[in-house]
């Protein structure tokens, strides 16, 4: 379909603009055998120019202010928001079971990115304490071990890497749960998640415990995960 000169176009013509002076170059050779005076073409390549010009990007001095808005809020935020309607739609408990999915399926992809760049098929268990660390850290969280026994992982953290969006969302720390208990349990055999304190629960800081052995962690609550 033809388009008049200066008006836009479909998709893959760049900014959208017919070129006003790729015209005019292929017409001023042949203008005057077609009937054009300069005058006409030198019009026609001032029109392409103020078209060039409407059609550019605004410059720096026509930026908004910046609202804060950035990716990484956007995704915690967007994270918090599908966990509140969780749990107000089908309570925490429910809530808690769908991030699980979830949070199941993302440490089962963090797992096999750690043996791929260890080469190992099986993580040892001084392996998987230091890689629930490390994972944390590369998300920005600050996750130390405190206590380290045959049957028990014990970590500290002050930073939840979903920050302040946290607050009031327990459902949220299935993920930590999830993620620390599969890559446990599919290296190790089996593992129990006990969540002793939660910055979402205002505890101001996370206590874990990942219990290894599943006699000694009966007693205790949390998640249990076997492997898979």
């Amino acid at each position: 379909m033809a388009h008049p000169i200066g008006t836009r176009c479909g998709p893959g013509r760049g900014p959208g603009v017919v070129r006003l002076d790729q015209f005019v170059r292929t017409l001023d050779p042949w203008a005057w055998r077609r009937g054009y005076s300069a005058e006409a073409t030198r019009e026609l390549s001032e029109m392409s120019t103020a078209v060039e010009r409407e059609d550019a990007p605004a410059g720096p001095e026509a930026a908004l202010p910046d609202p804060g808005l950035e990716r990484d809020l956007f995704l915690r935020t967007l994270v918090r928001e599908l966990a509140g309607v969780l749990e107000s739609t089908v309570g925490i408990g429910d809530a808690e079971g769908f991030i699980s999915v979830v949070g199941r399926r993302i440490g089962t992809w963090i797992d096999g990115a750690y043996r791929g760049v260890l080469d190992a098929d099986r993580l040892t268990r001084d392996q998987v304490a230091q890689v629930l660390v490390d994972l944390k850290a590369r998300i920005d969280g600050r996750f130390v071990l405190t206590a380290s026994t045959d049957d028990r992982l014990e970590y500290l953290n002050t930073r939840c890497p979903f920050e302040d969006k946290v607050l009031g969302r327990e459902s949220m720390c299935m993920m930590t749960s999830n993620v620390f208990g599969s890559i446990a349990a599919d290296n190790l055999g089996y593992a129990k998640v006990e969540l002793a304190e939660t910055i979402a629960r205002g505890d101001g800081r996370c206590r874990v415990l990942v219990h290894l052995d599943p006699h000694d962690a009966a007693a205790r609550p949390g998640r249990e995960y076997f492997e898979s």
